[in-house]
C-alpha cells in the first residue's frame, strides 16, 4: 500500500513556488506526485485547487518581477470585462528589468507611471482608463467601440478621461483609433452585437441612431424600448439575440402595439450583421428615405 502523501496545508490554499514547498519539507519529487500540478516553471498548486483563470494569473505573478503590471486584456478582465484574460497572459516590466521569455505570457519592457496603475483582485494592473484606452489603440475599430460600450455602460471608466487621456498621449501608437472609437461609442448600448449592429449602419453612411430609447403612445403610455431608434422617421430596429425564441410572444405583443401606434420596427439576427451586413444597410437605407419622402 503506497503512503499517503504529505499536503502541508499552507501549501492548498492557492500556487506556490518550488523554494517554498522546500520551506515546508516537499522536494521537487514529490512534487511530482499526483496531488500536485505544475503550473509553470517552478510553480506548482494543489491538486484540487481550480485551474481558473485567477490561478493562472497568481502563478503567473510569481515568475514575475515585483515590478511587473499586468496590461491588456489580462488587467480588462481583472478590472471585470469578460474577456478572456490568459490567451496569453500579458503583463509589463520596466525596460531596465532582465526577465528572460515565460511559456504562456507576453511580457513587454515598458515603464507605466504608477498614476496610471491600480491593484485589482489582489494583483497589479494597468488603471482602468490606462487598461481601456490600451486596448482600444490597438483593436479593430469595431471590436474597440465594442469594448468601449461596455466599459462605459458598466461605468469601469469615464469617457471624459478616456478623452484626456487621449489628448495627453498625442504620440501614443493607435490613439487616432482611440479617439474615433471614443466619437462612435454608446454608453447606452446594452451588448456587444446591438453595437456592431449600430456601427454597420453609421460608418456605412446612414445617420446615428439612438440606444435604448423608450417609446410611448399618444397617451404617454410605455411600449417598448428598442435597441436602435430612428426619432424622425419613426423607425425603431431591435437585434434579436439568442434569447428570442424564448421570448417569441412577448416579443410579437411588443412589435404589434408599436406599429399600432404609427412606429415602424425592423429585426435583425446575427446572421443578418455578420453574414448579410449589405442587405441590412440597404434595407434601413430604403426606411428612412420612405419617411423622408413622406413628409
Amino acid at each position: 500500500m503506497a503512503p499517503t502523501p504529505r499536503i502541508p496545508p499552507e501549501l492548498t490554499k492557492g500556487p506556490f513556488t518550488l523554494e517554498e514547498a522546500r520551506r515546508y519539507g516537499l522536494s521537487r519529487a514529490q512534487l511530482l506526485g499526483g496531488s500536485w500540478r505544475r503550473l509553470g516553471r517552478g510553480i506548482y498548486a494543489w491538486h484540487e485547487i481550480a485551474e481558473a483563470p485567477m490561478t493562472r494569473l497568481i502563478a503567473a505573478k510569481l515568475r514575475l518581477p515585483d515590478a511587473a503590471v499586468f496590461t491588456g486584456p489580462t488587467a480588462a478582465w481583472l478590472h471585470g470585462l469578460d474577456i478572456a484574460p490568459c490567451s496569453p497572459i500579458e503583463a509589463a516590466v520596466p525596460g531596465t528589468n532582465s526577465t528572460s521569455k515565460l511559456v504562456g505570457l507576453v511580457v513587454r519592457r515598458c515603464s507605466i507611471p504608477a498614476a496610471e496603475t491600480s491593484t485589482r483582485r489582489g494583483l497589479r494592473a494597468t488603471s482602468a482608463v490606462r487598461t481601456i484606452a490600451d486596448l482600444a489603440c490597438r483593436l479593430p475599430l469595431t471590436d474597440a467601440v465594442a469594448m468601449l460600450d461596455t466599459a462605459l455602460h458598466a461605468r469601469l471608466v469615464n469617457g471624459g478621461r478616456l478623452r484626456d487621456w487621449a489628448s495627453t498621449h498625442a504620440g501614443y501608437r493607435g490613439v487616432r483609433r482611440l479617439k474615433r472609437a471614443l466619437e462612435l461609442a454608446d454608453p447606452a448600448a446594452e451588448s456587444v452585437m446591438e453595437t456592431r449592429l449600430r456601427l454597420l449602419l453609421v460608418l456605412a453612411g446612414l445617420p446615428h441612431p439612438r440606444s435604448q430609447v423608450s417609446l410611448r403612445d399618444d397617451f404617454g403610455l410605455f411600449l417598448a424600448r428598442p435597441d436602435l431608434y430612428y426619432h424622425d422617421a419613426r423607425l425603431a430596429i431591435e437585434y434579436d439575440g439568442a434569447t428570442h425564441r424564448e421570448s417569441l410572444a412577448a416579443d410579437d405583443r411588443r412589435q404589434n402595439r408599436l406599429i399600432d401606434a404609427g412606429y415602424r420596427l425592423l429585426r435583425f439576427t446575427a446572421g443578418d450583421v455578420l453574414d448579410a451586413p449589405a442587405a441590412v444597410v440597404s434595407m434601413v437605407g430604403r426606411a428612412l428615405q420612405a419617411r423622408q419622402a413622406m413628409r
